[in-house]
């Protein structure tokens, strides 16, 4: 059997617990409408399910897609059966009580004792909170970050009608420092924007400088960690990237995403400030939402008004199992992630087929097929690409500058600007005992390519 389904005996427990909790009730059975035409249709949708790829199993080594851990999707799916909605406590008022603890685990994390902060849909609405903050402190002035960073910060300054200006990247994917210096000399810019773990190759840009400028130029720093922000919790960093992680609680702002490296369904992203006094910005009147209770309701601090609860229980239990702290079984999870991704980057190195750029700073590794040109490797790239999911081993493919590999390709013929490379996120624990078959379907398919 590919699916765990253990937790199945586990939800049924659980919902008995639940259906205790309200048996001070009058009796009543609800009804499920169509329930002799329900296992057909279910049987219909398991199976337009299938054609998904195997996110779930160890040879998915593409994109960033985790499986949620089981008390996740089992306290998940325990709350729909309540389906509280965490806009106000009228619609949620033990799963707000159990987002407010969560968050605060977070925050935490990051060294926060005081905070604002809530869960999100994911990553973009919670990097749009933080910006639309950046953009009422400090009106019209522009969004920087790097060419490496996400595209949502510039599509957000542009819903935000927000001026945003890229900053170049060096040739390990991290901001150019020197290049952002020279921009802030201009004098318009009211926010940077810091990745810590860029989507693309995991680079993490060098936060102590960041903070260096900071002090001269006075902006406003956001940490767009929705992808990294965890392994803040990892004891097996590159001393750059942990010198970066050791001030990320200087922060004004800080967006992770608990459905990456939080074993969260999705979408669980969260926004955290590190002044609580921004909740000012979002204050607003309701005529009916919020009547029950005097106390703050997360609706107050938050963009988004309806938000599942079910998000905030399933991210709630998951840290109750398994708390976020440094030396935990999850920060244990991330760092054989890492470690992962250091072997496998290690084992490509040594291949006379390919070439690496960098060593990878958290668990994303690229490199590409050494080949005559840059257009002949990124075909390469391709082929390797499909050869490999017809064996079930599920890659990524990325456009990056062909500058990155000046250092460990010098003789490349740039006949393009980019090149197509070869990506893995290797961001499940079990990618470290599965590598040896992953890599050997990875040579039999280059083989393949290059025959």
């Amino acid at each position: 059997m590919a699916l765990e389904n253990l937790t199945l005996t586990a939800l049924a427990a659980a919902f008995a617990e639940l259906d205790r909790q309200f048996a001070y009730l009058p009796e009543f059975t609800a009804e499920a409408p169509g329930q002799d035409r329900m296992q057909a249709v279910l049987s219909e949708t398991a199976a337009r399910l299938g054609d998904n790829f195997p996110y779930f199993h160890p040879l998915y080594a593409g994109q960033m897609l985790k499986p949620p851990h089981p008390v996740a999707r089992t306290a998940y799916a325990l709350a729909t059966w309540v389906n509280p909605n965490n806009h106000a406590l009228d619609g949620g008022r033990a799963s707000s009580a159990m987002e407010k603890e969560a968050v605060a685990q977070l925050a935490a994390m990051f060294g926060w004792d005081r905070h604002l902060g809530h869960l999100s849909s994911g990553g973009t609405m919670a990097n749009l909170e933080a910006l639309w903050v950046a953009g009422q402190l400090q009106p019209g002035r522009t969004i920087a970050a790097s060419a490496q960073a996400h595209y949502t910060h510039e599509r957000i300054s542009g819903v935000l009608r927000l001026p945003f200006t890229k900053i170049n990247e060096t040739d390990h994917g991290r901001i150019d420092c020197c290049s952002l210096e020279r921009r802030l000399d201009q004098g318009d810019i009211g926010c940077v924007v810091a990745t810590l773990g860029t989507t693309g190759v995991g680079a993490v840009d060098p936060l102590p400088e960041i903070l260096r400028l900071r002090e001269r130029y006075g902006f406003r720093l956001h940490v767009d960690a929705a992808y990294g922000g965890y392994f803040l919790l990892a004891n097996n960093l590159a001393p750059e990237a942990r010198a970066a992680y050791d001030v990320i609680g200087e922060a004004d702002s800080i967006v992770v995403d608990p459905h990456k490296h939080g074993l969260q369904p999705y979408g669980c992203g969260c926004i955290l400030f590190r002044d609580p006094a921004v909740g000012r910005l979002y204050k607003h009147e309701s005529p009916y939402t919020y009547f029950s209770s005097h106390e703050l309701h997360l609706g107050e601090i938050s963009l988004e008004c309806s938000r599942p609860g079910a998000s905030a229980v399933a991210l709630w239990a998951t840290q109750r199992l398994l708390p976020p702290v440094p030396g935990g079984e999850f920060a244990q999870g991330l760092e054989a992630s890492r470690r992962a991704a250091l072997a496998f980057a290690a084992r490509l190195t040594a291949d006379a087929r390919f070439a690496v750029p960098f060593e990878p700073e958290l668990d994303i590794v690229v490199w590409a097929p050494r080949a005559a040109s840059a257009s002949q490797a990124s075909a390469l790239s391709q082929s390797i690409f499909d050869r490999a999911a017809g064996q079930q081993l599920h890659l990524a493919l990325i456009h990056l500058p062909v500058s990155i590999f000046r250092t460990s390709w010098p003789d490349l013929v740039a006949d393009q600007e980019t090149i197509v490379c070869l990506r893995s996120v290797l961001m499940k624990p079990d990618h470290e005992t599965w590598l040896n078959r992953i890599y050997t379907i990875l040579g039999e398919a280059t083989d393949a390519a290059l025959s």
